[in-house]
């Protein structure tokens, strides 16, 4: 969704009032960005710096949020139930220009 920058609250607001929430993906390197995106809309799963696409049926919570709720979706139609608080969040640091190496120490 295209959006101009002062308009990202009102942007947020649109979409949460869709009523859904299964995945969000955010690009970004300012994790304050990240932060407010997260914080003005509701999603299941957010996939940060990296593709929304891929889950694994049965592994990985399904996660979906309002009207997300339903359907055989990744977990299986029970798995809401299971998830219902749960965030999934994945974050690519490599896209930030993060260096895997000094995590380590």
């Amino acid at each position: 969704m295209r959006y101009k920058n002062d308009e990202l609250e009102k942007t947020g607001r649109a979409i949460a009032q869709k009523g859904y929430g299964l995945t969000l993906g955010i690009h970004s390197r300012l994790d304050s960005f990240v932060e407010r995106v997260r914080a003005r809309v509701p999603a299941g799963n957010i996939y940060i710096n990296r593709s929304i696409i891929g889950a694994v049926v049965g592994v990985q919570p399904f996660g979906g949020e309002g009207l997300s709720g339903t359907g055989p979706k990744a977990g299986g139609p029970y798995a809401l139930t299971r998830y219902s608080v749960e965030r999934a969040v994945s974050v690519n640091i490599a896209a930030k220009g993060g260096d895997p190496a000094l995590l380590n120490l």
